[in-house]
């Protein structure tokens, strides 16, 4: 068994990571950390829980696991890092943005970050964990930075052409989230009465994820074009539906070669013949893309869930490789049809 911890266990990712790791067969979850709710039941916060696990709280630590899962808001795990003297044989595997984007970032090192000192200790190098390009690399990682989810959706439609060699001229893209990517904490924007029936857009040509996207294209590929990156706030609980499109020198068969060539041998991402929708990949850990040629440019549609393959399923991805097990274990679960 692979004994876990989890750290900030009272938000959306770490509800996704419990009701994941209770049904794996090769987890065992040894303690759900959480400050403001210590002694309280897991269900007291994760309310579909009742009935299905007795885990409380605790505002305790044990490092008697294999592998630590930080699920704190952004900028947190750096300063639980600080503040806790974690051994260097336990894998840690950080669902936050703050080791996605370490300064130093070399292209050489196959996504390898540049390693976090912190009070004197041993350094730790974080692996960036997207398994559809760096399955080997996590396999032998100690530390993982888990992809944003925003980023995840983007990645996947764009590395095949990358590459190839096709990003050349401006690529432009449009994606609509669930609001439990904005996290747990009650905010105007995610509020019913705002959220229901509209839609709107935030940090357009800014977002944060961008950073990490181009590091990873940029390393398949080299120079990047400028990538456009509009998101938009929808309204449902969940979900990314993203569409990518840029010109390109490549006709429909060889377009679609080049995309089930590149995904061959993923476990979690698949490349379909017939257009996709987001509701296909609700509730699994999956990512469902879709390439076409429209005239000169190329039109790559991508869907995830946001807090599965965008969040705490691809962590699950990523500790299974970590621990020699096949990448699907434990992310069996039933997709969301109707």
């Amino acid at each position: 068994m692979i004994d876990v911890g989890i750290i900030g266990g009272a938000g959306y990712t770490a509800g996704e990571l419990i009701r994941l790791l209770l049904q794996h067969p090769a987890a065992n979850i040894v303690f759900v950390h959480s400050s403001s709710h210590a002694g309280e039941p897991v269900h007291a916060v994760h309310r579909d829980l009742l009935g299905d696990s007795d885990l409380t709280f605790t505002d305790q630590i044990s490092y008697d696991i294999d592998v630590l899962f930080i699920c704190a808001g952004h900028g947190k795990a750096i300063r639980f890092l600080e503040e806790h003297e974690v051994p260097a044989r336990v894998k840690v595997i950080d669902l936050s943005q703050d080791f996605r984007n370490v300064a130093g970032y070399d292209i050489a090192a196959h996504n390898v970050r540049t390693p976090f000192q912190y009070n004197g200790r041993p350094p730790r190098t974080f692996v960036y964990g997207l398994p559809e390009l760096q399955r080997e690399a996590i396999r032998t990682a100690q530390n993982i930075a888990n992809p944003g989810c925003f980023a995840t959706a983007f990645q996947l439609a764009l590395l095949p052409l990358a590459k190839a060699g096709l990003l050349k001229q401006e690529v432009h893209v449009h994606a609509i989230t669930g609001s439990t990517g904005a996290g747990q904490a009650p905010s105007e924007t995610t509020h019913f009465s705002w959220r229901n029936d509209n839609m709107s857009v935030y940090k357009a040509f800014t977002h944060q994820h961008l950073t990490e996207v181009r590091q990873t294209l940029g390393e398949l590929q080299g120079s990047l074009p400028q990538l456009n990156f509009l998101p938009l706030r929808g309204d449902f609980t969940r979900g990314i539906f993203l569409s990518a499109y840029t010109a390109a020198p490549i006709d429909g068969p060889a377009l679609e070669a080049l995309y089930k060539d590149f995904y061959r041998d993923a476990a979690l991402t698949f490349v379909s013949d017939a257009p996709v929708a987001m509701k296909e990949v609700v509730n699994t850990a999956k990512c469902f893309l879709h390439a076409e040629k429209i005239g000169d440019k190329v039109l790559v549609t991508s869907v995830i869930d946001n807090l599965l393959k965008g969040a705490s399923g691809q962590a699950v991805q990523n500790m299974n490789l970590m621990c020699g097990l096949d990448e699907r274990t434990g992310l069996y679960v039933k997709p969301q049809a109707f």
